[in-house]
């Protein structure tokens, strides 16, 4: 385990599922006190606990992160704003299942879990947007559900049930995330929606997207559930060149120059991790930009079930 640093409190983690987990082991080789909250029956010890209630009663963390079912964030984060509390929230991604507004809260920091934002391409990536303007972009991500998860049956967990917050568009809502970090607020989408049928599931599985965002006038976003392998990259035109990037393999291609970056599978989480603990912002995903992409991700959804273009920054009516 590593030094214990200056200003790392306790910290409690809500959800015990694959991304709970990654958490907490984290936090603890980072040096924090790590107490969970779970309704899991394997999952026992004196720093585990049934309720949130009984979390906050028995320690008293400056760090909280959420990391249950998506459909089961809106109640952990009013349960934590009843109790008062004054430390540092971390919601994983998406902050809510639906459009809500966040409760009147005592929070020092809230801030939603898209740690794309700390991927080293991407960095790179955002300083060429920020140098030139971008004539288009093209997104794509997508991974086999099966996968996900080895050595569960896929069809049980949360990704395959729409009534639990699950399927691709809040999966892999990641790329809608980076695509307004690096773009801006998107001004208005369409969208369709296709499922194969083969993966036995009832939430969604398929999307295209084409967006005008603030900064790139013209933006496709395609995600699935059904990619083997798994893929996750971003092409864009500026007027003077074309900018390759691939995530998984962490390499970036600019006007035919090609720069390789070393991945490792924990360190994007340890540098949000270490951005939440310095208060540095400039890489966070605030609740307000988190709130956005729920409102990204229905608009979506109405541009599919009505054929036309959609507003996300004028909400649903």
């Amino acid at each position: 385990m590593t030094e214990r640093k200056p200003g790392v409190l306790d910290a409690l983690v809500i959800g015990q599922g694959s991304i709970g987990r990654r958490h907490a082991r984290l936090l603890d080789a980072y040096g924090a006190s790590v107490s969970v909250v779970t309704g899991r029956a394997d999952i026992t010890g004196p720093s585990v606990f049934g309720s949130l209630d009984a979390a906050l009663a028995a320690s008293n963390p400056g760090l909280v992160i959420v990391a249950n079912r998506t459909v089961d964030h809106a109640a952990a984060i009013k349960a934590l704003a009843m109790a008062g509390f004054t430390g540092t929230v971390l919601v994983e991604k998406p902050l809510f299942a639906a459009s809500r507004p966040i409760p009147e809260n005592r929070f020092g920091a809230g801030w939603v879990g898209y740690n794309l934002r700390h991927h080293p391409v991407l960095e790179a990536v955002k300083a060429i947007v920020e140098s030139e303007p971008v004539l288009t972009a093209q997104i794509q991500a997508g991974q086999y559900l099966p996968d996900w998860r080895p050595g569960t049956d896929y069809r049980l967990g949360y990704s395959a049930k729409a009534t639990q917050g699950g399927g691709v568009l809040r999966d892999l809502s990641h790329e809608l995330d980076y695509a307004r970090w690096l773009f801006g607020d998107c001004l208005r989408l369409t969208a369709v929606a296709t499922k194969s049928g083969t993966l036995e599931i009832d939430s969604d599985e398929c999307w295209v997207i084409l967006a005008a965002f603030e900064r790139c006038p013209a933006v496709t976003i395609a995600i699935d559930y059904l990619a083997r392998p798994a893929y996750r990259r971003l092409a864009l035109q500026t007027a003077t060149h074309r900018v390759e990037a691939d995530l998984i393999e962490g390499r970036l291609i600019t006007g035919g120059r090609e720069r390789r970056f070393t991945l490792e599978r924990d360190a994007m989480y340890r540098r949000q991790l270490q951005a939440i603990l310095d208060g540095d912002a400039t890489r966070l995903c605030g609740f307000a930009d988190g709130c956005a992409v729920v409102r990204m991700i229905e608009a979506v959804e109405l541009a599919a079930r009505t054929g036309g273009w959609v507003e996300p920054r004028k909400g649903l009516s």
